[in-house]
């Protein structure tokens, strides 16, 4: 890879493109679902191909191959890019500047304990039925289904300025969810987190850690009680989110607002803006002074961890609000002079075919001061909301609406009443300047969120979120009521 790597750049050199870049990814992946007892999928895939990246009269193109071994594929590809670039150009505006980097020959490996791909597959399956097993023996439970998820990644980045990167980073993840179904009514507990299960940059030690087998009975309890709990109330109140929730609610209303190309408008068809404008950089109370957000991809084991982005850039861990003052955007080479400040290192592409675009790493709300015993005792009045479910927010993150799995009612600092079909609503800066306490590090967690969507074709990226439980005022719960 690196060889073919540093033919594609002396062919760019050769046509004395203003700027060249190439990347050649490598993926493989694993993918294991089972439910109700049956295996549902075993999937594994791998594919090789390379992207050129150039820039022409300070117009961008950019063309890809499968065809890593078809002689002459590489002269081919790089012509095809350079005529985009040409094309573009006719339409530009601005001529496209890059912030200065320093041209980087390096290597990363993501640490790991024990290679997932080297796990016998009956073992990953034997694990999986056990827990849905284990499920369905809870009485009421109409559907036990458990997954798990393997990508080990092998990329090749190479520049006309110098630079030579070779990385490896391996993820894994998994869950299980229990369904119930009564009366025409469904209900859902997952774990250990929704939407799929929880993913890091780690082995299969992960899998392992997370204990699908022990907590399996307690998931399936769950379900089958949220089918007789009272649905959640329409109030304005105190609510606590947990981790696990708040990690969505830091991805919607903070990661996707701070993206430096939402703001300058070139997501708007298809993300949206942000109501983050560059009037508001350095002098915007985006939250109370308690809130504490980075962008840290050095972060182990998040899932937007890394050694170098897509431009070259070194992984980095960067202020975006301090003391709840917003102080910095997720940026690229091209984005960052804008607002006369270098990467961020933030670019980041789904695979070899597609162009890289501001992506979240890991975006982190920072540990307060509260055990979470502590917090509940001294709430006296609340809900305590926990597990995303669904979620809603407008195209410039302002206003939002989130779903939860469960929701306990906070009565003189204890958890009571069980709500089911729980919801909160709120409006970004509003909702952060309401939050008055963040739970301590031994709380912090780091979830991993593997579908996060954006870009024309579409790109999911990988990325992560650490956060303790936090507690939020004066906040509308529930439909709310005419």
């Amino acid at each position: 890879m690196k060889k073919f790597a540093k033919e594609i750049v002396d062919t760019l050199t050769a046509q004395k493109v203003e700027y060249g870049d190439v990347r050649v990814v490598e993926k493989w992946k694993e993918s294991i679902g089972v439910k109700n007892g049956k295996v549902d999928e075993v999937f594994s895939s791998d594919n090789i191909g390379f992207g050129v990246r150039v820039m022409v009269d300070g117009a961008w193109g950019f063309a890809a191959s499968a065809q890593i071994k078809e002689k002459g594929e590489g002269e081919r590809v790089v012509s095809e890019a350079i005529r985009v670039a040409q094309a573009s150009g006719l339409v530009r505006g601005e001529r496209v500047r890059l912030s200065p980097i320093e041209p980087i020959t390096a290597t990363y490996q993501s640490p790991y304990q024990k290679d997932p791909f080297k796990v016998p597959l009956d073992q990953k399956i034997h694990l999986l039925l056990q827990a849905v097993e284990a499920m369905k023996r809870v009485g009421g439970v109409n559907v036990a289904s458990g997954s798990l998820f393997f990508l080990r990644t092998n990329k090749v980045f190479a520049s006309t300025e110098g630079a030579l990167i070779d990385q490896e980073i391996i993820e894994s993840g998994g869950g299980i969810q229990a369904r119930a179904v009564k009366d025409g009514e469904v209900q859902t507990r997952s774990y250990p987190f929704g939407h799929g299960g929880n993913y890091a940059t780690r082995g299969y030690e992960l899998i392992e850690d997370l204990k699908l087998v022990e907590e399996a009975p307690r998931v399936a309890e769950e379900a089958v009680k949220l089918l007789t709990a009272k649905e959640c109330p329409s109030e304005i109140t105190t609510v606590i989110l947990d981790s696990d929730q708040l990690a969505l609610q830091i991805h919607e209303s903070i990661g996707h607002p701070v993206e430096l190309d939402r703001v300058l408008g070139t997501e708007a068809s298809y993300a949206g803006t942000s109501f983050v404008v560059l009037e508001k950089l350095g002098n915007f109370r985006y939250g109370s002074p308690l809130v504490n957000v980075t962008a840290d991809a050095t972060c182990e084991g998040g899932l937007g961890t890394f050694g170098f982005d897509d431009e070259g850039v070194p992984a980095q861990r960067v202020p975006i609000i301090e003391d709840g003052i917003f102080k910095g955007y997720l940026s690229s080479r091209e984005t960052a002079p804008t607002i006369g400040r270098s990467s961020s290192g933030a670019m980041r592409a789904e695979g070899w075919n597609r162009i890289p675009l501001i992506r979240m790493t890991n975006i982190n709300l920072e540990p307060g001061e509260w055990r979470l015993d502590d917090l509940i005792a001294n709430t006296d009045e609340g809900i305590f909301f926990s597990t995303n479910r669904s979620w809603s927010i407008d195209d410039r993150r302002l206003n939002f609406q989130f779903g939860c799995e469960v929701a306990y009612r906070i009565h003189k600092g204890r958890l009571g009443r069980l709500y089911k079909n729980s919801l909160y609503t709120g409006i970004t800066p509003q909702f952060w300047n309401s939050c008055d306490a963040i739970c301590n590090r031994g709380e912090w967690r780091l979830w991993g969120v593997s579908n996060c969507g954006k870009g024309e074709p579409g790109q999911t990226a990988h990325v992560g979120h650490g956060t303790s439980p936090a507690r939020f005022r004066n906040v509308q719960v529930g439909i709310r009521k005419r």
